[in-house]
């Protein structure tokens, strides 16, 4: 990249197309959006969590109603993996900010955006997260220009409304079995698998102690 100086050659071109755009103030205008949505995002997880208090205290209060009790952790279910999948997104962006931190290191001797893989791998996941296609989007295309990534297809630019998908039955089986202490539900199969193992131990650990003790009484 080059950059003119004084009234050289390039005013004309300025004046006629703009100044070019600061890399450094630049990096820093997409930091602070970044760091916006994450505030935003942070913000969802909250309005999750207290959703998912009522959500508790609702299926606690209607155990004697299973059908009820199942719709409701149905919906606690998909609420635990939006909040994963808002973490992972969270992570994503604080990615994309260290790396833009980097760049602003090396612009002391590039003067200019260098191009990134790991941001654009980054970028690529991020406008594809519907919360946040719109800023996402308009960053990627603001990068692009900048020269920081490369264009990347329609598709991940304008991504198709994604929707949560729906709950296993086996998975809220297990949750509805920890919200309500084992009264309903079903227990995960690695404690199910446990109890018969720990069972079967114990008897022979028995049965070994009797076999000693008619030896030494015989």
């Amino acid at each position: 990249c080059s950059f003119g100086s004084g009234f050289g050659p390039t005013q004309p071109m300025e004046f006629l197309f703009g100044k070019k755009p600061d890399p450094k103030e630049q990096l820093r205008e997409w930091r602070s959006k970044m760091q916006h949505e994450m505030r935003s995002l942070d913000r969802q997880v909250t309005a999750i969590e207290r959703q998912e208090m009522k959500i508790k205290a609702d299926i606690k209060a209607k155990k004697n109603q299973p059908d009820v009790c199942k719709i409701l952790c149905r919906s606690l279910v998909q609420s635990r993996k939006a909040k994963t999948r808002i973490h992972t997104t969270k992570a994503q962006i604080n990615s994309v900010i260290m790396q833009m931190q980097n760049q602003a290191s090396m612009l002391r001797v590039t003067h200019c955006l260098q191009s990134s893989a790991e941001i654009m791998k980054l970028m690529s996941s991020l406008v594809k997260t519907q919360a946040i296609t719109q800023t996402m989007g308009d960053i990627s295309r603001e990068m692009m220009k900048a020269g920081l990534i490369e264009e990347m297809i329609d598709e991940a630019i304008n991504p198709p409304d994604e929707e949560l998908e729906d709950a296993a039955d086996e998975e809220v089986d297990k949750v509805l079995w920890e919200i309500t202490n084992g009264q309903l539900g079903a227990a995960p199969d690695a404690l199910r698998g446990n109890l018969p193992a720990a069972e079967a131990e114990a008897d022979e650990d028995a049965e070994t102690q009797a076999r000693l003790e008619r030896l030494l009484s015989g």
